[in-house]
């Protein structure tokens, strides 16, 4: 295996130099610095990254810990982290709880034994206030994710979940529509709590408030919801379906299905981050958008800030979504 001595004799410089321009430790000459890149490249050199973290009491590596790689919306955060971290020449390694605290625990235990720099955490749903109390204790540069937390003395950064949701129901309001069905799912869940919130927002500032209804399904169990709205839909006349993620959409479609309520022409309906490939949808389906990407983005902006060493109060960042009009709610009528 080769050696930095072997990259300085090939590249005719010291040892020093080669060290410079691996750690981007003094400015060297360029003619100087593609001598030793090329003599890299020819000796197939890989620098000893531990050796190299300890010198410096850094690793340029920060941690993502999300609580469920398979939603579309933590897809596009991840996507967004790893963009911005690779543009900041971070390494980026990733884990996920699975929604288990335990499990939360000891991936986020592993990043800090691997030292990681900095650590992005999308909390969840049953995660343990200690875990906070300790990053916070360590003054682990850290960064929640997603799910807002107010009172914690971390960043966060997220979408405005209240408001994005308000503004679809005032507009389904606007509509006609006085008897809605929320597929709301579990409420422990702070995006989805403030995504119901958002939707009581919208009712209780309605002037005709006392005749408007919303029927709020909740719950973990996907079955149990599906049967839910079923019976709502054949029982009760409501005119409008909303459902508060991608995954609680698909329950919310397929109870449609089931009981032969078709979309636009018997219920309109909208949904909270959809389906990217919206265009492939008859029809098109109403989403409220939330900028995932920018969001993962914005969060190894905070966390590179901490580990760069600005001290200041604690921030939180909430990102806007955007409300996507399409067929499922706007080819709707509802009965005079």
């Amino acid at each position: 295996m080769s050696t930095i001595r072997d990259v300085a004799r090939i590249a005719g410089v010291s040892i020093s130099t080669v060290s410079h321009v691996l750690n981007s430790t003094r400015p060297v000459e360029p003619d100087t610095r593609a001598r030793v890149m090329a003599a890299i490249a020819e000796t197939h050199y890989r620098q000893d990254a531990l050796a190299r973290a300890l010198r410096r009491s850094r690793t340029d590596t920060i941690g993502l810990v999300v609580s469920d790689v398979s939603e579309p919306a933590f897809a596009g955060m991840i996507h967004g982290v790893e963009r911005a971290a690779t543009e900041l020449d971070l390494g980026l390694l990733l884990a996920s709880s699975g929604e288990g605290a335990d499990r939360e625990e000891r991936a986020v235990q592993t990043l800090l034994n691997r030292r990681v720099d900095g650590l992005i955490l999308a909390r969840a749903v049953e995660s343990h206030d200690e875990l906070l109390e300790q990053l916070e204790k360590e003054k682990s540069p850290t960064v929640l994710l997603d799910r807002i937390h107010p009172g914690v003395a971390l960043d966060q950064v997220g979408v405005d979940n209240r408001h994005a949701m308000r503004a679809l129901v005032a507009h389904l309001l606007g509509q006609g529509h006085r008897r809605l069905a929320l597929v709301a799912g579990d409420l422990r869940v702070a995006t989805l709590k403030e995504r119901e919130q958002g939707v009581r927002d919208a009712i209780e500032g309605w002037p005709a408030f006392p005749e408007v209804s919303v029927a709020t399904l909740t719950g973990t169990d996907s079955a149990v919801l599906r049967t839910q709205l079923e019976d709502i839909l054949r029982h009760d006349q409501v005119t409008a379906v909303i459902a508060s993620s991608t995954p609680l959409a698909i329950i919310a479609l397929d109870a449609m299905t089931a009981v032969g309520r078709r979309t636009p022409d018997d219920v309109a309906f909208a949904t909270f981050d959809g389906f990217d490939q919206h265009p492939m949808f008859t029809p098109s389906l109403t989403t409220i958008r939330q900028p995932a990407m920018e969001i993962g983005e914005t969060a190894v902006r905070l966390l590179h800030e901490r580990m760069t060493g600005t001290e200041s109060a604690p921030r939180i960042e909430r990102l806007d979504a955007t409300l996507e009009l399409r067929d499922s709610t706007e080819k709707y009528r509802p009965p005079a």
